[in-house]
């Protein structure tokens, strides 16, 4: 396998996602055959809104099988999610500087429904990518190993409960900071809406 960066599929992956990326020159190589973890960011995103961070989760389908390939898991549509998804992220970020000249990149992804939750972030990631000027190589993982020796390994590394791998996250503006204080390391959509083209400036 290509020496890269191996990174799991999230949802709107937080700042230090895109900055791990930003320091490792190599492809990016999107783990596919982990079994699905709970309770991580392959299914959940933070945004900042006037009541402090909220959180975003895409309902999956709960197969009979305990263990389900990330590649296999099905995205649920029994509730109307990207409605409210897309409400969310709207009155949060309306008013920040670029919201309305990213808006229709983002809106399709709340139009349109992804069968796969591996399909639905990776788009999102090429999406992000190009927006952030960040041009690399995404490749999938052939077969699950639980090391990866020529690979930096960060499958495990950006979680909830784990604290942030940005030491110190230089700050830019947040339209409720005055109420919440800055927020760090949440979804880079926080930023790209704020900064625009200078994102990649402030990881």
């Amino acid at each position: 396998m290509t020496e890269g960066i191996l990174l799991p599929a999230l949802y709107l992956p937080n700042i230090s996602y895109f900055q791990a990326i930003k320091n490792n020159e190599g492809p990016i190589i999107i783990e596919q055959y982990e079994n699905f973890p709970k309770q991580t960011f392959r299914t959940r995103t933070e945004i900042a809104t006037a009541n402090g961070i909220l959180n975003l989760m895409v309902p999956i389908v709960h197969g009979k099988k305990m263990r389900v390939p990330m590649k296999d898991v099905q995205i649920n549509y029994d509730h109307p999610w990207q409605r409210l998804h897309w409400l969310s992220i709207q009155t949060a970020y309306r008013s920040s500087p670029y919201f309305e000249y990213y808006e229709d990149d983002f809106k399709i992804f709340y139009d349109r429904e992804y069968d796969l939750l591996l399909d639905y972030n990776v788009e999102q990631l090429k999406l992000i990518l190009k927006l952030l000027k960040l041009n690399r190589e995404i490749i999938f993982t052939e077969k699950y190993t639980s090391e990866s020796p020529n690979d930096i390994d960060y499958r495990t590394a950006i979680h909830p409960k784990k604290p942030s791998l940005i030491v110190s996250q230089k700050p830019y503006y947040q339209l409720f900071e005055d109420n919440n204080g800055f927020q760090e390391d949440i979804s880079i959509i926080d930023l790209l809406f704020s900064q625009g083209s200078q994102s990649k400036n402030f990881f």
